[in-house]
């Protein structure tokens, strides 16, 4: 396949042009090969490039790619080491950001609240448009809700706890942490994301909402798997997902 069909398959799919993002959607840099085999993985660190000039990829796909607002210009260091890595190995990079986050059917958020077992999903406004965010009822109290994030992401989470009731779970992953107004606003009594700042805990007690880091890689697995699978089942390509190790 040549990268411009998967460009165009991508981005249509994530409907890139609806999202005012941080950093720019669809193919950030491009490699010399047609496309036969894909890696996908959260972060574009060296690691996962290492792993697809093993694999003998022609592309990867991530949620965390590169050319941040607010990131220096000079490709020097270790963006100069990755770049350079890729285009040597004529691999393609992809990244998608908040059309990731947001996708309906394969999206970071609404992946996760279906793992969790969590029902009635539906969006919530947190001042990202289209909305990203989601909102839904749970069954478990807040200690077996706990319990079940623990099993489900590997890794176990932190937890505010504000005597709350866990009945409606709203889900922001990543580094979303100063969401927690919005998801109460919304009416959750409990808010996930994967980071926490220093003033995240107040916060949650002033406002009476329980708090769920679970971790920034660990909640945005699920979006990465998911394009792997889109690939096979649509495009016919071989790909696969590779979780590098990551405990934020």
């Amino acid at each position: 396949m040549h990268f411009k069909e998967l460009e165009k398959f991508l981005n249509d799919y994530f409907e890139i042009n609806a999202y005012k993002d941080y950093a720019p959607n669809g193919l950030q840099i491009q490699g010399s090969k047609n496309i036969k085999k894909v890696i996908t993985g959260v972060t574009a660190c060296q690691a996962l490039i290492d792993e697809a000039i093993y694999e003998n990829a022609d592309a990867i796909i991530v949620h965390h790619g590169y050319f941040w607002k607010g990131e220096d210009y000079p490709i020097t260091g270790i963006k100069y080491q990755r770049i350079a890595k890729l285009i040597k190995n004529g691999i393609h990079l992809f990244a998608y950001h908040l059309p990731l986050d947001g996708h309906r059917e394969i999206g970071n958020n609404v992946l996760l609240a279906q793992k969790l077992n969590l029902e009635n999903i539906s969006f919530f406004d947190t001042g990202v448009k289209p909305d990203i965010s989601v909102i839904a009822d749970c069954n478990l109290d807040l200690a077996s809700f706990s319990k079940l994030i623990a099993k489900i992401l590997g890794r176990e989470p932190l937890v505010i706890n504000t005597k709350s009731s866990n009945k409606k779970v709203a889900i922001c992953t990543g580094g979303a942490q100063d969401f927690i107004e919005y998801a109460y606003n919304a009416g959750a009594t409990t808010f996930i994301s994967g980071e926490i700042s220093e003033r995240t805990p107040h916060i949650a007690r002033e406002l009476g909402i329980n708090y769920i880091a679970a971790g920034h890689h660990a909640t945005e697995k699920e979006g990465v798997k998911a394009i792997a699978n889109l690939l096979e089942e649509r495009l016919n390509l071989e790909a696969k997902f590779v979780d590098i190790n990551n405990p934020a």
